[in-house]
């Protein structure tokens, strides 16, 4: 089956009633995982993103906790795996300041692990592209939040 644009989609949607477009969205919820995370995100945490926020800090630091620090290798697997679920966060707020807010928790967390950087070249470029992916984001955004960030970072 091939696969329609969005706009088809939007206005596809719109034809439908309500209890159809309920219908759908509750499908989709059951279809995946990702879909479900991102639908509670759009109806519960959109209102209050600080709450979000915080509720990722937590998430994060219970991987962190996770991490078993025995050898190199399973601490890059498990920073690793805290990266695809910081991701993940990112990708469900889509709000730049919670991404800035995000990576230099994740890169401060790293910082107080006091992981090694230079045990392995991978740790090293994941802690380093996390940095280059907060410089990127603050490009973005206004001057103002930029000098409040600038300071966080330099701490990192």
């Amino acid at each position: 089956m091939k696969t329609t644009s969005l706009s088809q989609l939007q206005k596809e949607l719109a034809t439908l009633d309500k209890k159809e477009v309920l219908e759908i969205c509750i499908k989709l919820a059951k279809h995946k995982k990702e879909n479900k995370e991102l639908l509670s995100y759009l109806l519960f945490g959109s209102a209050d993103e600080q709450q979000y926020l915080e509720e990722s800090k937590e998430k994060l630091d219970d991987l962190f906790l996770s991490i078993s620090r025995k050898t190199t290798y399973t601490t890059k697997k498990g920073l690793q795996k805290v990266v695809r679920h910081l991701n993940k966060l990112i990708k469900t707020s889509k709000n730049k300041k919670t991404e800035v807010e995000l990576r230099i928790y994740f890169c401060s967390k790293v910082r107080a692990a006091r992981i090694n950087l230079d045990s392995s070249g991978i740790i090293s470029n994941l802690y380093y592209r996390e940095k280059d992916k907060i410089i990127t984001v603050l490009s973005k955004l206004h001057e103002d939040v930029q000098f409040d960030y600038k300071a966080e970072l330099e701490k990192i």
